[in-house]
């Protein structure tokens, strides 16, 4: 018999594959299409080392949160695994620090879809795109997966166009020959901070690993794999790119990709390449929609959030108010935020949340060797958060901490935590 409320389990249906693609429909999206160039702004000449110091934190990340997940196979991510590893608050914050930048994530991603497809109705249209997706998502988990594979082979299809036509180009000497200049480790470091936002969709697959079939062995194996692909895909492109533009021509270019076709000299592939970033983006909202749906559920369970947010459909099997609820959220948001300063904050909140992970993954095992990638990590994330954008940190910060003194006046208030039924690992 089907359960339904709070104590009712997800339907585990997922496969490698399926996973695989919930994670690549996160990370190959709108960020290839947004964040090369003010990257390439900020690192100049550096910008491949610095996307090879952002693929550096991500792989630590991801290798903390397989192995975290693989132990705790809950919908939650680095809420659950703080919660568990290191106690109540560090758990609560990681599930804030995703919930408000992955919200704002969100936005922005809706907001591309808007800009790219009818800019002069661009609020409008990102709204209409979040309503349509939160609708999908409340028709269950494989009916998103079906639709986030389609989306990646389309969006593949596009970048593959984008790295073979400017490669031609620069191959028959189209390209640009001139490599710019560094701008310092700072301008390294603040470029690696900003393409980690186009990296950090693998924990799509953490949080959503109350719905993967034997999360033991799919949930290790589909991080490392979907954040290889997405490496190789970022590392094409950007070299692709930089052929043709520069670092100085990618760093001023409003449509980074669109603007290397052009100057590759083929123009008439630029409504192909801004029909391939608006559907990136729709996949990537879709699949950030799933999981901060299932972080909101996951803290509702344990009462740090509404109660009712912890209810599960009982046919559908899905977070049907926790959905609905984060959807609004975000139409909200897409309908009054800026594209560029959700970037800048969703990274700082993403990167706070991943230094819990890892911090979590630390006490996995007191073997030294067993803790350089979590070490790593750790370090890696409180480097890149820090060296953002000034009010990228500023806000980010000031909204953490906002999120620490709500947690310490519910506990003067409340006590301590009650975990709600079904807060724990739930079977089947």
């Amino acid at each position: 018999m089907t359960q339904s409320g709070p104590d009712a389990g997800l339907r585990r249906t997922l496969g490698v594959g399926d996973a695989v693609v919930i994670g690549l429909g996160s990370m190959v999206g709108a960020g290839v299409f947004a964040v090369l160039g003010p990257a390439a702004r900020a690192a100049g000449s550096g910008l491949l080392l610095a996307l090879g110091l952002a693929a550096v934190v991500a792989y630590c990340n991801a290798m903390s949160s397989a192995r975290l997940a693989a132990l705790h196979p809950e919908s939650g991510g680095a809420y659950v695994y703080g919660r568990e590893r290191l106690g109540e608050f560090w758990g609560y914050l990681a599930g804030w620090s995703f919930l408000v930048g992955k919200t704002a994530s969100c936005a922005a991603m809706a907001l591309t879809v808007g800009v790219y497809v009818w800019p002069d109705q661009a609020h409008a249209l990102a709204v209409a795109a979040v309503v349509s997706l939160t609708a999908v998502n409340y028709g269950g988990i494989r009916k998103s997966a079906r639709l986030t594979r389609l989306i990646v082979v389309l969006v593949l299809a596009v970048l593959a166009s984008v790295v073979v036509v400017c490669l031609s180009a620069a191959g028959s000497g189209g390209g640009r020959s001139d490599t710019g200049l560094p701008s310092g480790a700072g301008g390294v470091f603040q470029a690696s901070g900003l393409l980690f936002f186009a990296f950090a969709g693998y924990a799509r697959i953490a949080t959503l690993g109350e719905e993967v079939r034997d999360p033991a062995r799919t949930i290790p194996r589909a991080i490392p794999l979907a954040l290889g692909i997405a490496l190789v895909v970022y590392a094409a492109v950007a070299v692709a790119v930089l052929s043709v533009l520069g670092p100085g021509g990618l760093g001023n270019a409003s449509a980074p990709l669109a603007d290397a076709v052009r100057a590759a000299g083929v123009p008439e592939l630029v409504p192909v390449v801004r029909a391939g970033a608006a559907v990136a983006a729709l996949g990537t909202l879709l699949a950030l929609i799933l999981g901060v749906s299932r972080t909101a559920l996951a803290m509702a369970r344990d009462r740090h959030l509404p109660g009712f947010l912890a209810a599960v459909h009982p046919r559908r099997q899905v977070p049907h108010r926790a959905e609905p609820a984060v959807g609004m959220a975000v139409a909200v948001l897409a309908a009054t935020a800026d594209v560029r300063a959700a970037v800048g904050f969703s990274s700082f909140g993403v990167l706070a949340y991943y230094a819990v992970a890892n911090a979590s993954a630390w006490t996995l095992s007191p073997a030294p060797v067993a803790r350089i990638v979590p070490f790593v990590g750790l370090v890696g994330c409180v480097t890149l958060a820090f060296a953002l954008p000034a009010m990228s940190v500023v806000v980010g910060a000031a909204v953490l901490g906002l999120g620490a003194a709500a947690y310490g006046v519910r506990r003067r208030w409340w006590g301590p935590r009650v975990r709600g039924p079904g807060s724990g690992t739930p079977g089947g």
